[in-house]
């Protein structure tokens, strides 16, 4: 199981092979779309990326819900569990 650091930077690794991002830029408390500018489309691709390097399921309604990088973190901290 990954800690939450370790899930952090993994996404940050994910969003920055998505959209160019510096990885440094993901940081828990930046909203995917008003911090980051992620479209629905890169998401999807994202969380796609982010099941497979974490092993976990992210269902579609639940990605609506992950408004911030630090949401996702928590998510697949509390689904690796």
């Amino acid at each position: 199981m990954a800690s939450n650091e370790e899930i952090l930077a993994g996404l940050a690794e994910i969003i920055n092979e998505e959209t160019g991002l510096a990885p440094e830029a993901v940081q828990p408390d930046k909203s995917f779309t008003d911090d980051l500018d992620i479209d629905s489309i890169s998401m999807m691709t994202i969380v796609v990326n982010a099941e497979e390097k974490f092993g976990v399921r992210i269902p579609d309604e639940e990605v609506k819900n992950l408004s911030t990088v630090g949401d996702a973190v928590d998510f697949i901290s509390k689904a690796q569990a």
